[in-house]
């Protein structure tokens, strides 16, 4: 009887070798331990807009409960209100929105369709901002529709609707993740190319 041997999923097997190479050789870490890492990618949805009284449209409900359970292979959990604000009409304890928490391999096998499959389908893309950093090496972005996921047949869709999507790194800071995602083959924006002015 065999048993069959799990692969490494790519992105985890290039992040392994190419980024910590390059963090070695670009940025003089050479503890092991001290190398960073892509700790967890965050999905969170905002429907706050889609409350109906007290609870959120059943349809709006539904439809991003499925999204997010077909994009990323796990069940999100719905968040709820901590403040009350009137003039939304809002109290503490309403469902807002939904979200999910990727580690390990599947992480890793998200984020490798999120940057081969998913991002390069954006409508008119031209790349994402490298200036969304937190600080403290965790970078985010919004997308306005969950179309560009292959997972989702929009056709069936009944309630459109965007995400923010959060990689969180460990041992990290904003120059070390902006260099490690880039050689990851993130598509950050291209700089603009300053053109030469001729001297008379």
């Amino acid at each position: 009887m065999t048993t069959a041997t799990a692969t490494t999923p790519r992105m985890k097997e290039k992040f392994q070798t190419e980024v910590w190479d390059m963090v070695r050789s670009e940025f003089g870490i050479t503890n092991p331990m001290a190398l960073p890492n892509l700790e967890k990618i965050v999905l969170t949805v905002g429907m706050g807009n889609q409350l109906d009284g007290t609870k959120l449209n059943p349809k709006a409900r539904e439809q991003v409960i499925s999204d997010l359970s077909l994009i990323t292979g796990q069940r999100p959990i719905m968040k709820k209100a901590k403040k009350a604000v009137s003039n939304f009409k809002l109290r503490i304890g309403y469902e807002v929105g939904a979200m999910v928490t990727v580690r390990g391999d599947r992480m890793w096998e998200f984020f490798d369709r999120l940057v081969s499959l998913a991002i390069p389908r954006i409508k008119d893309f031209r790349g994402l901002k490298d200036t969304s950093f937190d600080g403290r090496g965790n970078y985010s972005f919004g997308i306005t529709e969950q179309g560009i996921f292959p997972e989702i047949d929009m056709a069936n869709a009944t309630y459109m609707h965007g995400m923010n999507i959060t990689l969180v790194f460990k041992n990290s800071t904003n120059e070390v993740t902006k260099a490690s995602l880039k050689t990851m083959g993130f598509p950050f924006v291209k700089p603009v190319e300053k053109k030469k002015t001729k001297q008379a």
